[in-house]
């Protein structure tokens, strides 16, 4: 009831943020809100099958390239958004059945290089995405990104707990653990890699193209950018890999973060941001969301037991105060003879 209450609250306050806060903050949850999605869709594929990788800014980025040319040929945002979304996992599809042969350090790396050639075909075809020049879009009011993105986060959200509640998700943990052991067990280990891939590339493409209208234009280095890539990395594995809560913890706490350090302290706010996000990794190897969990909350129910125990003495009416008891006095002995 607590929790369902908690949900309510959050939810109503994110539905009418647009009506209190100020354009800063509507920009700060826009980002926030297609990151965190971001990291929601590398945990699919990174967190639960095990196949980490370098490459999803590569559907992020060809999403936000077919957005903002739909957007070029008069056809309505939320269309373009859609076309981005299927365009990205066709690729998806093509990719997944020849990269998903490689695993671990291979199949990262392999991934990597897709991203820099996604950027530098986007370089090379001046007639299409104009090079390095970029593609102005017509202005989208910033409400209606906001709107589409935190749709986009809240579908994540209920996919990924439907998930970590289903047989597939614990399909996908196997596969993680020991694919060999996975397929032995009957797993359709191949299959399920691939639709997990698809699905996983399925919303980068539609936040990148959300990502252009939020921005007005877009350009091969902002579109297929590495630190975008490391930054969503960074976010799941400070929340906690294959799990429901752990990007989006991770994601929230790096974004304010990241935001203070770069209002207080320009300068150096990467460096610090750096050795947060390792000293974090440091203490807490497999994220916030496991460390909370395991550790961080185990006094909660000491403390509800004594502040019952407390409520009830309280409570419990005030017994009379005892008498003293005095000692009668000794009669004297007589003494014999």
């Amino acid at each position: 009831m607590k929790s369902t209450l908690l949900l309510a609250i959050v939810l109503l306050a994110a539905a009418t943020a647009p009506l209190y806060a100020g354009s800063y903050a509507m920009s700060f949850l826009v980002q926030t809100f297609i990151f965190v999605g971001l990291a929601y869709s590398w945990n699919l594929i990174g967190g639960y099958a095990g196949y980490t990788h370098f490459g999803q800014v590569a559907f992020f980025g060809l999403g936000a390239y077919v957005g903002a040319i739909a957007i070029g040929k008069d056809i309505p945002w939320l269309w373009a958004t859609l076309m981005a979304a299927v365009f990205a996992a066709l690729c998806a599809a093509l990719l997944g059945a020849i990269m998903l042969r490689l695993k671990g350090p291979f199949f990262a790396i392999g991934m990597f290089g897709i991203a820099r050639v996604c950027e530098s075909l986007a370089l090379g075809l001046d007639g299409i995405t104009q090079g390095g020049t970029g593609l102005y879009l017509t202005a989208v009011d910033l409400e209606l990104v906001y709107y589409a993105a935190g749709a986009v986060l809240l579908i994540l959200l209920a996919a990924t707990w439907r998930l970590d509640n289903s047989r597939l998700g614990l399909q996908l943990l196997t596969i993680r653990e020991d694919e060999t052991a996975a397929a032995a067990l009957g797993v359709r280990t191949t299959r399920l890699k691939i639709c997990t891939f698809i699905a996983s590339a399925f919303m980068p493409g539609a936040l990148g193209c959300l990502y252009a209208c939020y921005l007005g234009f877009i350009d091969p280095t902002t579109a297929f950018a590495p630190m975008t890539e490391l930054t969503v990395i960074a976010m799941v594995l400070l929340g906690g890999m294959g799990t429901v809560l752990g990007p989006l913890v991770g994601a929230l706490a790096l974004s304010v973060v990241n935001e203070v350090l770069w209002a207080r302290l320009p300068e150096i706010y990467l460096a610090l941001v750096g050795a947060i996000i390792l000293v974090a990794v440091l203490f807490m190897p497999r994220g916030i969301v496991n460390y909370a969990q395991r550790r961080a909350w185990w006094w909660v129910p000491v403390a509800r037991g004594h502040l019952r125990r407390l409520a009830q003495r309280r409570a419990a009416p005030a017994r009379p105060a005892r008498k003293a008891i005095v000692d009668p006095p000794r009669m004297p002995r007589k003494r014999p003879g």
